[in-house]
């Protein structure tokens, strides 16, 4: 019966792996069906994590899914009906991630270690934390996303495998090699697009 069980999470890790590595490649080449690969990943995902009582993941993979509608839309049609660019964070956004990282922190590792069964409320609150402030910003199609997100899979690599997520340890070794591209890609085609702008104005 336990052997079963281990063999189906295994197996939904690796599902939801595939489905997870389609869409950081996605959001990679900025195409706007990362969202749709995403949301499958997050659903899978949650029940992983919640037989593994990583409480404020689930509560993250939740956010991330009312924040991929969001990116979807936003990317989509923008303030201006049309597909937002790619841009730096202003100084408001900047301290709004900084802020939404010190408020999700503060928030989940006082619920986690008062009020769940969590081993790990320190370490679980800090790479939602981030992971929270680099979605926000990635819904919004900021560079600095993937620097928050980076954060956050570097982070949680030792916390997945202390929690025997071997397959979900290695998919964050892979988004965060991912994310460190995916910054450079963003920065050339919002140095492309700046050009363009330029030599039209």
């Amino acid at each position: 019966m336990i052997e079963e069980f281990l063999t189906q999470l295994t197996w939904l890790q690796g599902l939801g792996t595939l489905f997870g590595i389609v869409q950081v490649i996605l959001a990679r080449q900025n195409n706007i069906n990362t969202y749709l690969f995403g949301i499958v990943s997050i659903l899978l995902s949650m029940w992983v994590l919640y037989q593994s009582a990583l409480y404020a993941d689930i509560l993250l993979n939740l956010y991330y899914l009312v924040m991929s509608i969001y990116g979807w839309l936003y990317w989509k049609y923008g303030k201006q009906k049309a597909e937002a660019p790619i841009s730096r964070s202003t100084q408001s956004e900047h301290l709004k991630a900084i802020g939404i990282v010190l408020g999700c922190f503060g928030l989940m590792s006082y619920w986690l270690y008062f009020h769940t069964d969590s081993d790990v409320p320190i370490w679980d609150a800090i790479v939602s934390a981030f992971a929270w402030a680099g979605m926000w910003l990635m819904a919004r199609r900021k560079i600095e996303n993937w620097v928050y997100l980076n954060i956050s899979n570097i982070i949680s690599i030792p916390l997945l495998m202390y929690k025997e997520l071997y397959i979900y340890a290695g998919m964050s070794v892979f988004l965060f090699i991912v994310g460190t591209s995916g910054y450079l890609k963003w920065r050339k085609l919002m140095n492309e697009e700046n050009g363009k702008i330029y030599a039209t104005a």
